[in-house]
């Protein structure tokens, strides 16, 4: 599998996530940017999620159907073609950074995938299903981490 370069103008990889993107700030989703994808893309599809949440992955974004010639998003957008899935805390869209206080820092991976055909998610579409629905698709994928503590 090829790689996607993923990348933020407001943190870069293993750098601190500003409070404006967190849920105690402004809650608002960070730009992002990223490389071209490969030939046969059928689309790109975004996920952030925080594997240190004490109840096991939680689910920050998750944004499939991203138009495959698209290089990034605004801040506070969603991506080009994209179509939002609710979150871990119920709300469609992006949900910030929201760890409890004083549990230490928590890491925040944002990952892109290119895929061969669309994902076949339905309903309420949590993290491990995302990874199940990627498998023999991923044609190219990019990674970002940012972290984030309270």
């Amino acid at each position: 599998m090829t790689g996607i370069e993923l990348m933020s103008t407001a943190f870069g990889d293993h750098q601190e996530i500003p409070r404006r993107h967190s849920g105690e700030g402004q809650d608002i989703s960070p730009a992002l940017s990223w490389s071209a994808a490969p030939e046969g893309t059928a689309e790109l599809v975004l996920l952030c999620e925080d594997p240190d949440a004490p109840g096991g992955t939680f689910l920050h974004w998750l944004v499939t159907g991203i138009d495959p010639a698209s290089s990034g998003v605004a801040e506070g957008e969603t991506p080009p073609g994209g179509h939002e899935w609710p979150n871990d805390f119920g709300r469609v869209g992006w949900a910030g950074p929201m760890p409890p206080p004083g549990h230490g820092p928590h890491r925040y991976f944002f990952r892109l995938w290119a895929v061969s055909e669309p994902l076949p998610l339905h309903g309420r579409a949590k993290s491990d299903a995302v990874h199940r629905a990627l498998k023999g698709r991923e044609l190219a994928g990019g990674t970002l981490m940012g972290t984030y503590q309270r």
